[in-house]
């Protein structure tokens, strides 16, 4: 049955000053009586040309180095800032030589420092997958180059599933899309790993949880970790907010479909090859302090002893975590999922010992919809894409004989760009959730659109007040 107060289409141009004046470039905001979402240019359609758009502009970035720097020595595709992993581990994993990630040993000549590929099992296979594809042999450009370009075709339609995810799971606001497609570092980051399967599936599990499909959305989510590790956080907040709504049934439903699906997918490689599925979380656990990460500024510029640093830094973010649970049971409405999932993954960002410059992808589908608001997405943007160039002016002064390129001060500043923006948009998303009347999305009167069963649930249980089971009697002080 339709509902009876539809909700009426979110125009960007009349609710947020920066969308609005960044219109002017085509043409000005839209008018009160123009057809928006009408016949194939669907907005979600727009959202995805666009992104498609950006992610070629990000392959263009990526040109000088596609032609030669990849090949022609280390320093180059630092100071021209195209870096990418994706045509170094095809050699320096052994997909060129046809090793079987996780039962092939990788030889020493190759991987001096790995024995087995360090990646989950299904980005392995999104791998190898892209090696079957490439051609081998004398070719021009060499196979490296040609693998980088399989894999960005195989990571555009994962850009594109994740710009229509987003656009899709609040059904009044898909213009929001647009802040994931025009993303900067999104275009920037996007073919220097791998890390856009799991955001593609992690996407989809969001859009399936928020039309209220709990049993599909943990199968995606499931296999969104056996790509990247992230996704399981999201477990936390959906478990916090179904136990605050009564519904603990549905986080059930995904529980079980997230291990059913992991397992299916980790299983047969766990029992035949052991040894090269635990090399990733071998690999994860046993990591110094690398870039990116403000452990990295405390031992350039402290003496503070860094050797317990896993054990500092699973206590930081233990106790991001129970702050994120506080929030969470305690706010006096319910938080939206979106920006607790937002939360999560950003503290586990900022207590980590390492910051890749495409970490950034995990969040920006998450910023987008816990905080849909174009100043703050640009100012936490801006941090990103300063972080992103200061990285590989760092390694290029510390690479390179000349010494050309970011000193450590300066990379330190890159460093703290990151940090603070990420910390300024966790900010905003915390004042949102503790008052609403600031919350972009539920200032038009909406609850959750991306709560699935959770939309306009009355709460059951809170540390703030008890509520009666019909969510409509008299609540009390606990």
């Amino acid at each position: 049955m339709a509902p009876t107060n539809p909700p009426v289409p979110v125009r960007p141009t009349t609710h947020d000053e920066v969308a609005a004046a960044g219109s002017e470039v085509i043409g000005g905001p839209v008018g009160r009586r123009a057809a928006v979402g009408r016949g194939w240019w669907h907005p979600a359609r727009v959202v995805v040309l666009v992104m498609i758009g950006m992610f070629a502009l990000g392959m263009v970035q990526k040109l000088p180095c596609y032609t030669d720097s990849w090949v022609g020595g280390p320093t180059a595709q630092y100071t021209q800032a195209c870096y990418s992993d994706i045509p170094h581990l095809y050699y320096g994993r052994g997909f060129a030589d046809g090793l079987i990630p996780y039962f092939d040993r990788i030889p020493e000549t190759l991987s001096p420092d790995k024995a087995f590929l360090e990646y989950p099992v299904l980005t392995g296979l999104f791998m190898e997958v892209a090696a079957w594809l490439t051609p081998g042999g004398a070719v021009d450009p060499g196979p490296g180059q040609l693998y980088w370009l399989v894999n960005a075709g195989m990571l555009l339609a994962c850009a594109a599933i994740i710009a229509a995810c987003v656009a899709r799971t609040h059904r009044d606001r898909p213009w929001d899309g647009l802040l994931v497609a025009l993303a900067p570092a999104f275009a920037l980051t996007a073919t220097i790993n791998w890390d856009l399967l799991a955001g593609a599936l992690t996407c989809g599990a969001l859009l399936m949880w928020s039309r209220s499909r709990p049993l599909a959305a943990g199968v995606l989510l499931g296999l969104a970790t056996a790509a990247k590790l992230y996704p399981l956080l999201l477990l936390g907040p959906l478990f916090l907010l179904c136990w605050r709504a009564g519904r603990l049934r549905a986080f059930g439903s995904a529980l079980l479909g997230a291990a059913g699906a992991w397992l299916v997918v980790n299983g047969p490689v766990m029992l035949l090859a052991w040894e090269g599925w635990v090399t990733f979380y071998a690999f994860s656990e046993e990591r110094p302090v690398d870039f990116g990460s403000f452990w990295l500024i405390l031992a350039q510029r402290t003496d503070i002893p860094l050797d317990s640093v896993n054990t500092y830094a699973t206590a930081l973010t233990l106790l991001g975590f129970a702050g994120i649970a506080l929030l969470a049971l305690r706010a006096p409405h319910r938080p939206r999922l979106a920006q607790l999932a937002f939360l999560v993954v950003a503290v586990f960002i900022l207590t980590n010992k390492v910051y890749s410059p495409q970490y950034v992808l995990w969040l920006i589908p998450l910023a987008a919809l816990a905080r849909p608001r174009w100043r703050d997405f640009l100012i936490w943007q801006a941090g990103e894409v300063l972080y992103y160039f200061g990285i590989w002016m760092y390694l290029a002064h510390i690479t390179g004989e000349s010494q050309d390129g970011l000193p450590v001060g300066g990379y330190q500043l890159a460093i703290a760009a990151h940090l603070l923006g990420t910390l300024y948009l966790c900010v905003m998303i915390v004042r949102d959730a503790l008052r609403p009347d600031h919350d972009v999305i539920r200032r038009t009167g909406s609850d959750d659109p991306g709560g699935g069963v959770l939309d306009g649930a009355a709460d059951v249980f809170t540390l703030h007040r008890r509520v009666a089971a019909s969510g409509r009697g008299v609540s009390r002080e606990t």
